[in-house]
């Protein structure tokens, strides 16, 4: 039998939708963009043929939509890897849990996420303004830890190079020790803010 998600697990809003998005699983595409700001939302949904919702919740916003006869989501994340675990966690809720029965769908379905923002680079050849298109990337946030198949989906020679190039010692993220110790002040700060 298929896994059940109590309503502890899976918030569902009165009206049939996801907690904080506020979006209805009808209303997801199968192709979705991701973009941190809400603003830049509407001006990729711009480029839409049509659009059939716009939903906005705190920092999330949705526009679905088709862009020549394809039908596309756009949706902001906000700031920082938190945000975008909420998102991605409910976008897959939407796609893959029959909100009637709470429990997980039959056949699971496979989204298509492109993300479109700003990002930081380690080339100073790099001019600022340049378009890139990354094809593998670390996240030195350590997020991807915390999930289940993380080595799966990482590209582990790469990591480990990156890892000892720059003599890190893992890649959970941690305070840097440097900081406190240049700085021994930190700590009676913080000791001293109860």
């Amino acid at each position: 039998m298929n896994k059940y998600f109590a309503p502890s697990e899976l918030i569902i809003n009165e009206d049939g939708s996801i907690f904080h998005l506020h979006v209805k699983p009808e209303q997801l595409a199968d192709k979705v963009i991701l973009v941190g700001d809400p603003g830049r939302v509407p001006t990729v949904a711009s480029h839409f043929d049509t659009q059939e919702c716009d939903i906005s919740s705190r920092e999330f916003r949705t526009i679905t939509g088709t862009y020549k006869g394809k039908r596309i989501t756009v949706v902001s994340t906000g700031i920082g890897c938190d945000n975008i675990d909420i998102v991605m966690n409910e976008l897959d809720a939407l796609a893959n849990i029959d909100f009637n029965s709470r429990r997980e769908k039959e056949k699971l379905r496979s989204l298509e996420l492109v993300r479109i923002g700003t990002c930081g680079g380690l080339q100073p050849y790099t001019p600022v303004g340049t378009f890139i298109c990354s094809v593998k990337s670390v996240g030195f946030d350590g997020l991807l830890n915390f999930y289940e198949g993380r080595n799966a989906v990482c590209d582990l020679p790469l990591e480990r190079t990156l890892l000892n190039h720059l003599g890190w010692s893992g890649n959970l993220c941690a305070p840097a020790p440097y900081v406190i110790d240049a700085h021994p002040e930190l700590i009676e700060r913080i000791a001293a803010d109860d």
